[in-house]
């Protein structure tokens, strides 16, 4: 799901290509996108794009009269733009909506079944407010208020930093990334944490987000970006399991968990101890391995059990 970094860029993207320019046409490729009945998309043809802005995970378009489109990308959700009057023709499959402005068209497409992007059309800064989740601002807080935020309720580390309601668009991405930089555990509670321990968090979070922005920006080199990925080669743990951590070279590890995943390094975040994962936990009952050590003891036992079977 793109996050904070990369809502900012195609913020920044989008900008450039439809800042001040007129709103001509919604085309709906699905009829599940469009989640609001008022205004009409007919409505918001003929106003001119005044603002964008990030809610949360979400990009908004601001047009005149205090009209919003509100797109909210999802997992798999991307922007797609093509310069001038032609207009191109919607993917069959992948092809959510297009929206057309006087310099060029807009095309939302999302990838596999599960169509969970959406898109909201609203009036005026009360109703636009009802999509904001409300979770803090990290790069415009101090240390204060995300410690406040952060004790807000008792949950673990990962929960806490992806839960929108606290945070404002950090989610699985990032938070492997701020973990790591934080040498915390992901599984750790919010409660058990210590002064010293929310700061360095604090200071974690808003290096990473801003590292990442500054990353992504250089990589744009001013195109629209076309390849927005959960998966980068300089990432540190994310999507990084079984290779190598940059300060340790210890393996990377992770936690399986519905879709998604919480990547981690024992080494340098749980006191080298392996955090269980609850489907192998459901397996391997009482035999989950404790620690990196006993991990490389049980795969070298399999390794030697399939030799014994083939001769």
């Amino acid at each position: 799901m793109p996050e904070l970094p990369d809502i900012v860029i195609y913020l920044e993207a989008l900008d450039a290509c439809i800042g001040g320019e007129i709103f001509e046409k919604l085309q709906l490729g699905s009829p599940f996108l469009l989640r609001s009945i008022a205004p009409s998309p007919s409505e918001l043809e003929g106003k001119r794009v005044l603002a964008l802005r990030r809610l949360g995970k979400r990009v908004v378009i601001g047009l005149e009269d205090e009209l919003f489109m509100v797109i909210h990308l999802m997992v798999a959700g991307r922007f797609h733009w093509k310069e001038g009057a032609s207009r191109p023709k919607l993917q069959k499959r992948r092809g959510l909506a297009r929206f057309d402005f006087s310099s060029g068209s807009l095309t939302l497409t999302e990838a596999g079944t599960k169509k969970r992007a959406s898109l909201w059309l609203v009036r005026g800064d009360k109703e636009l407010s009802l999509l904001d989740p409300g979770g803090l601002e990290v790069l415009e807080a101090d240390l204060e208020a995300f410690a406040r935020a952060l004790r807000f309720e008792n949950h673990t580390l990962k929960r806490s930093l992806t839960d929108p309601h606290l945070f404002s668009g950090i989610g699985n991405t990032y938070s492997d990334e701020i973990l790591h930089r934080a040498k915390l555990s992901p599984v750790k509670w919010t409660s058990r944490l210590s002064d010293e321990e929310i700061e360095r968090l604090y200071v974690a979070t808003r290096q990473t987000l801003v590292t990442w922005t500054e990353e992504l920006r250089a990589e744009r080199k001013g195109k629209f970006p076309e390849k927005v990925t959960a998966f980068r080669p300089k990432m540190t743990v994310h999507g990084r399991y079984g290779k190598p951590c940059p300060d340790c070279d210890g393996p990377i590890q992770r936690i399986r968990y519905a879709d998604n995943e919480t990547n981690y390094c024992p080494a340098c975040q749980t006191e080298g101890k392996l955090l269980a994962d609850r489907g192998l936990s459901r397996l391997l009952k009482g035999d989950w391995p404790k620690t990196l050590e006993a991990l490389e003891e049980r795969k070298s036992e399999r390794s030697e059990h399939r030799l014994d079977a083939k001769t």
